[in-house]
Parts: structure tokens; sequence; C-alpha cells
């Protein structure tokens, strides 16, 4: 898998929430023998044993069940120490999401925007900002037992973060429920303080669906958590809304996302599976043309 990486002209690579526990040894040897460089990883990494499948969201640290809330804390602690290991210096990571039994009124925005899938972007829509005003609403007056559990979570395991060298990356994300709310995420790095092992790190297509959505300005939120940027998932969206496509397929502006790329960053195509070697070498192509 490195090897692979490493043929196509990378020299460093993100570890994701896909890595099994049977790979291990291969990437400590991979590693070892200088093939490639390990940027950063991604929680959970390496998976528990016994998942076989992507799954970042296993385990949420903003579950109201204490025995999952916990098992988030254990996992992500494994998944710093196998960053250290590696000598990665960042860990991605999600934070959870508001959950809802019943009545979730994320389901409305949803059917709305499968029937109207340019609504965010056009504002001759009258009825579209009502419906995702309410939405946000909603979830902004249960979303308290949720982000005071996943700030409690995160603080567990700071201090081992910052032992072993680790910064936890705060990752944007795609549905409205998940937390923080975008509006929130600065407001959230600054209550851990200045000194913690934490930073926002940056997925242009996540970022990019939720401008279709009426609820953020691509721009307007980079330029506001500029200052604790950590790196970048680069990807593209495409006319259906489609994400993790080629970096040029799409419609994102990465001229204005390069603007904010700084030299500590970490930049990562995280492209579909579907890509083929030339679309991957095509992005890669075109990263380096803006880095240059």
């Amino acid at each position: 898998m490195l090897r692979e990486m490493a043929d196509l002209g990378f020299t460093h690579a993100e570890l994701s929430h896909g890595i099994r526990i049977t790979l291990v040894p291969g990437i400590l040897r991979g590693v070892e023998e200088g093939l490639i460089k390990i940027s950063s990883t991604h929680n959970f990494c390496p998976l528990p044993a016994g998942v076989l499948h992507a799954a970042p969201n296993l385990f949420e640290p903003s579950a109201l069940a204490s025995g999952e809330a916990n098992q988030w804390v254990r996992q992500t602690r494994r998944s710093i120490e196998f960053a250290a290991l590696l000598q990665s210096k960042v860990l991605v990571c999600h934070l959870g999401r508001v959950r809802y039994f019943w009545f979730n009124p994320t389901r409305a925005v949803r059917r709305y925007l499968a029937d109207h899938p340019q609504a965010g972007r056009q504002p001759q829509d009258r009825e579209y900002p009502v419906l995702r005003d309410k939405c946000v609403a909603k979830i902004r007056r249960k979303q308290p037992p949720f982000m005071a559990q996943m700030q409690a979570s995160v603080g567990a395991v700071l201090d081992f973060a910052r032992e072993k060298g680790v910064r936890l990356g705060f990752e944007n994300r795609e549905k409205i429920d998940e937390l923080p709310l975008d509006a929130d995420m600065a407001d959230l790095l600054a209550g851990l303080g200045a000194d913690a092992p934490v930073g926002y790190w940056h997925d242009t297509g996540h970022a990019d669906i939720k401008e279709g959505m009426g609820l953020l300005n691509h721009r307007e939120h980079l330029e506001r958590l500029a200052p604790r940027l950590l790196g970048f998932h680069l990807h593209d969206v495409s006319a259906n809304g489609h994400d993790h496509q080629p970096v040029g397929a799409g419609h994102i502006d990465f001229q204005m996302i390069s603007s904010f790329w700084r030299p500590e960053h970490r930049l990562t195509l995280e492209l579909s599976p579907r890509a083929t070697v030339d679309e991957v070498i095509a992005s890669k192509a075109r990263i380096e043309a803006l880095l240059a």
C-alpha cells in the first residue's frame, strides 16, 4: 500500500480510519525502511481489533452513554500512541453529533435539498432559509449535553496527546447535526486554551457542501480559523454534490484555498477509491502547481 503511494511520487501519506490492525506490521516496516513518511493519521487508526471497514464514528466523544464515550477516549489514546510511534504529529478527529431518537430536524432539510439541490445557493428561494434556520435552532437547543460530553471526552486525552507530541486536528463535517457546528469551531478551540495540543483541520469538500446548504461562506470560514489551521483534506465536489472528486473535476476554488496554505500545514489528497491513477497524478500536479 505504501509502496504504491511512493511509486506515484508521494513522499508522505496520511493513514486513514480504514487501517486494519493486520496492516500495522507492514506499515511499520515501510516507515522504518524510509519508503514514505506519515504526515498525519485519522482517528481511529489502527481500527479496533475485529473491525474491518472504515469506521471514524465507531465511537463518538459526544455520546451520552458513558460506555461509548469511554471507548472513544480509550481508542483515541491508542491512536495517539500509534501516531507518535510513526512520528506523525497530527491525529485528525471527528467530534460526534447531536443525536435524535425521533424527529431529527435535518430530515426535512435533506428532503428539500433532494428536490431543490441548488436552494442554498439561490437567494430567490424564500422557503429554504426558513427551513434551514429552524433546523439549526432546534439543534442548538438540544446540543448542550452533547457538547459538554464531547468537551469532557476531548479533555480526557489532552495530557496524553501533549506527552506524546501529537496534536488533535478537529475536522469540519458535512452533516448539519455534527459537532461542533461550524460557527462554533473557533470558540471550541479557544476554550481549550492556546497551549492545548489541538487545532483545526479543514476539509474542502465538507466546507463546499455546507456552503451549498447556505450554512457558511467558504472563504470567511477559513479566514476565521486560519490562526488555528493544522492541515487540509483536499478533494473537489461535482455539480451534483458528490465529494472526494479529483482536484479540478468540480467547482471548488482551489486558488482561493491555496492562499491559506502555510509551510507547516499538512496537505492530504482525500480522493474516492474510484479515482483512477491518472486522476490521482493529475490532482497531485494541480496542487503542486498551486504550491509553486
